[in-house]
């Protein structure tokens, strides 16, 4: 079986026998979004679900973790964080190849452009608001209260996170690209002093992996907790960054060179500075590491997908091996990134 495909038949039955209520039978449909874990819409007679999986195959050593995106989301129920509702996770790759987990299907609306098109200026406003909202709701989480503080380790996240994302990358390097191997070689020698901050962080948090309210500017789920942790705040807050410095369109789906005053959305510093002031903090000293640490880890992402790709593993294999003709572009884009203070 391959990562587009699923038995739902042995799926309808294994919730049969562990999903109160369920009744089959099941047709599911493949979200076309995604290039990590396949996920699919389940629907039923006794309503609609979501099951997203793990890849089939041999896979990187603590990738595809649908283990601790279950965790972290059914951990978050009753939160400020807004989530789907979970209900099962199985992890016997026998009833359908790999492990999966049951969440409710959430009904709202994505937005792959954050030049919101579909929108007016004032609705653009409230969008990109509300994600800086509920950015600061995540990293205000009180770990400890939700059972999350084993969730990442102690110490240095950002030592930990480089070093973890540069073995990635060793183990599904298919070419040598002089500025990856420049951009680690900046970041191990740049990483900031360890300053106590320990928050939950989603990982990729982007305004593509939100669902919002069809009628009002609300999330109403976050979505793809696969990287999520226990780490720095500000690897998030970059990330949005680092996503909106990419190209507009649908492979780019960022910000350059976009007119964003004229329409209605706003400059980085804005956004970073409506961040701080939710979270009570005076400004952040050299943000250049932080972006610049986001591009790197972005960089090692795609080339595992275009890895998967080339090994037959992919959920897209032809967007997959696209993307991962991008991982120059990002390295260069790193680099370029340490030179902003």
């Amino acid at each position: 079986m391959d990562a587009t495909t699923l038995d739902a038949d042995a799926v309808a039955r294994w919730l049969t026998d562990n999903l109160d209520g369920f009744k089959g039978p099941i047709t599911a449909t493949k979200f076309d979004v995604g290039q990590s874990n396949p996920t699919f819409r389940l629907n039923t007679p006794s309503g609609q679900y979501v099951l997203r999986r793990k890849p089939p195959g041999v896979l990187l050593k603590s990738a595809h973790a649908v283990d601790r995106e279950f965790r972290v989301q059914k951990a978050l129920s009753g939160t400020d964080v807004p989530v789907a509702n979970m209900h099962l996770l199985c992890e016997d790759d026998a009833v359908t190849g790999s492990a999966f987990y049951v969440m409710d299907y959430v009904e709202g609306r994505t937005f792959d452009d954050p030049r919101l098109p579909e929108l007016t200026n004032g609705q653009r406003t409230q969008v990109i608001d509300e994600m800086g909202r509920v950015l600061a709701a995540i990293h205000s989480v009180d770990i400890n209260a939700v059972g999350l503080s084993d969730y990442g380790p102690e110490g240095n996240y950002f030592e930990r996170q480089v070093g973890r994302w540069t073995k990635q990358y060793r183990a599904s390097e298919t070419q040598t690209i002089p500025q990856m191997d420049q951009l680690i070689d900046w970041l191990v020698a740049n990483i900031p002093d360890d300053d106590g901050k320990r928050t939950l962080v989603h990982g990729d948090y982007r305004i593509d992996n939100m669902l919002f309210a069809k009628d009002r500017p609300e999330v109403v789920a976050v979505l793809d907790w696969e990287l999520s942790t226990i780490g720095h705040p500000y690897a998030d807050l970059a990330g949005v960054i680092m996503q909106w410095q990419m190209p507009p369109g649908n492979e780019g789906r960022g910000l350059a060179g976009v007119d964003r005053a004229a329409l209605g959305l706003p400059t980085d510093e804005a956004f970073i500075a409506s961040y701080c002031n939710r979270m009570g903090l005076p400004g952040i000293e050299k943000f250049g590491f932080y972006l610049a640490f986001c591009f790197f880890r972005m960089g090692a992402i795609i080339q595992g997908v275009k890895k998967r790709a080339l090994d037959g593993n992919a959920s897209d294999p032809a967007r997959a091996a696209k993307l991962g003709s991008f991982v120059p572009m990002f390295a260069i884009a790193g680099l370029e990134a340490t030179k902003r203070g």
